[in-house]
């Protein structure tokens, strides 16, 4: 069995490194487009809340599966759009799109519990909106939210996995292969144990950040 391990455990870390490309650029790019986009669904300008708004609608009221399979099946075959992405760009373009809307939402939530108090406040000690957003929202926010994004983040280490359904070679497609190959569900074993490390590390990192952003400390 070990000699067996030792020769799928290659393919299998090679999909894991698949995976975790997804998961981080995932977060890197999410996180700040979600605030952006709870910023502009709180907009005064009402078009394009609205589009904001219409936008998380669909992202969150549609399966990730079925945005992953439109964006890189559907997309090449729109009349109007003919846009084609390679089967990585098309996942990692999905997994924005559907993890900003959820972000947003999230940091929606954070914002309104801020005072509008605090705003004047700024604006008398000389801040502009983007600087008293930067400098003294944001961190407030971030301490709120947290636990929040948290359940994301491991949402999405989970999710990563759907990427299988366009052909890309990661953690679940190389385990999936090698079982149908050799017949036996020890590769799919092992899959699902990295998968339970991926969310430990996850969970533990996510207290330490509660931690260092808490009120308390």
């Amino acid at each position: 069995m070990m000699n067996y391990i030792l020769e799928i455990l290659p393919s299998l870390l090679s999909g894991t490194m698949m995976t975790l490309k997804v998961f981080f650029w995932t977060i890197i790019c999410s996180l700040p487009l979600g605030i952006l986009v709870s910023l502009g669904r709180s907009s005064k300008f009402k078009p394009l809340s609205w589009l904001l708004s219409f936008y998380i609608w669909v992202m969150r009221g549609t399966p990730l599966l079925l945005q992953l399979i439109f964006v890189f099946y559907g997309l090449p075959n729109m009349p109007f759009a003919h846009i084609v992405f390679e089967r990585y760009d098309a996942a990692l373009f999905a997994f924005i799109l559907n993890y900003t809307a959820y972000f947003a939402e999230i940091f929606r939530g954070g914002f309104g519990t801020i005072s509008k108090g605090q705003f004047e406040g700024a604006k008398v000690l000389g801040l502009n909106y983007w600087q008293t957003i930067r400098k003294i929202i944001i961190p407030q926010v971030v301490k709120i939210v947290l636990p929040s994004i948290g359940n994301e983040v491991i949402n999405l280490v989970k999710d990563s996995s759907l990427v299988y359904v366009i052909g890309l070679g990661d953690l679940l497609r190389a385990g999936n292969i090698a079982s149908s190959r050799d017949v036996t569900l020890l590769p799919l074993v092992l899959v699902g144990i990295i998968y339970l490390l991926l969310t430990l590390v996850c969970t533990w990192l996510l207290k330490v950040l509660e931690k260092r952003f808490s009120y308390y400390r």
